[in-house]
């Protein structure tokens, strides 16, 4: 019996192509996700796995005629052209929830390292600038005992950074489409004030058109120049010209990036900004949380070709 086909459009880890391969028939990885970029095979895909990032759009959905399922890996499918998909009568999914620990613990480790200048001491001492007789080597900051946290998206993600934050003594409020009846952490009208009342604004909100970037220069000066904020969503949420000028000029007083608008590319005003930390989209990359993603997406795909009801579908498929 022949085996099904399936396309990735980006590379995965060794682990998931060695279980896909055991059950399908693997095209790709893609260079990148697009119709020109579609190689020998690729035609007889029935399924297609990518990442909520990258564009699967009317063009490529028509350059795949058998295509049947589209599965994202990670909870974010911003990249899908809906109206499209829904006129194909493609099944879409996700894998919600199973990198939220592994998210959150990386977002704790930004607000230290961006709050506390984790990074700036590092350099010092590698510097040779850590002289002298002084009771304080770099200027004291401020703590993380009482700093207000403002958590922008209320999911599984900002939920689980709450619970953190929580054992770190911070006064924790968040913004999301509506107020949840199940915590005790402050609800804020809207992502500005929010930004009025925060020290530190995490952005932990699935992306879509209708934030795009939200996170821009009223935002930034709304958080004012003790500010810091922490991205951990998507890099579509900030506008990354307004970030660069707001480190430029003090505006506020740090921020931590894991996600960017065009990836891998950063912008070069980013790669200079000061107070400034960097890192590769990585938030969700521990090896639980990612074994966990790949398991729920290898689920999706045996449930579609068994003719089931996917586990994990994305409204309003």
């Amino acid at each position: 019996m022949s085996k099904s086909t399936v396309l990735l459009a980006c590379d995965f880890s060794d682990r998931f192509k060695q279980l896909l391969a055991e059950r399908y028939t693997v095209i790709g990885p893609m260079p990148r996700s697009g119709p020109d970029a579609l190689t020998e095979g690729a035609s007889a895909a029935r399924a297609l796995v990518t990442k909520g990032g990258l564009p699967t759009d009317r063009a490529l959905i028509e350059a795949l005629p058998e295509l049947g399922l589209v599965s994202y890996f990670g909870t974010g499918f911003e990249g899908i052209d809906l109206e499209a998909a829904l006129e194909r009568g493609l099944t879409v999914t996700h894998s919600p929830g199973a990198n939220a620990s592994s998210v959150a613990d990386f977002a704790m480790g930004m607000i230290l390292a961006s709050t506390r200048q984790i990074l700036a001491a590092d350099r010092f001492v590698r510097e040779g600038r850590w002289t002298g007789n002084s009771l304080v080597s770099m200027a004291a900051v401020p703590g993380l005992t009482g700093a207000r946290l403002g958590i922008y998206g209320f999911g599984a993600v900002g939920r689980k950074l709450a619970s953190r934050a929580a054992a770190f003594e911070m006064e924790i409020a968040y913004h999301s489409r509506t107020p949840k009846s199940d915590t005790s952490c402050s609800y804020k009208a809207s992502v500005r004030e929010l930004a009025e009342w925060a020290d530190i604004l995490v952005v932990a909100v699935r992306a879509d058109p209708s934030n795009y970037h939200m996170v821009d220069r009223s935002l930034l000066a709304a958080l004012g120049p003790n500010g810091h904020v922490v991205n951990v969503a998507r890099g579509s949420l900030i506008d990354a010209d307004a970030l660069a000028e707001a480190l430029e000029q003090g505006t506020i007083a740090g921020a931590a990036l894991d996600v960017f608008e065009n990836e891998p590319a950063v912008p070069d005003r980013l790669l200079s900004a000061p107070n400034l930390i960097l890192s590769p989209h990585i938030a969700f990359a521990s090896i639980s949380a990612r074994n966990a993603q790949e398991d729920m997406v290898l689920a999706n795909l045996e449930a579609f070709f068994d003719s089931r009801a996917v586990p994990n579908p994305i409204d309003p498929f």
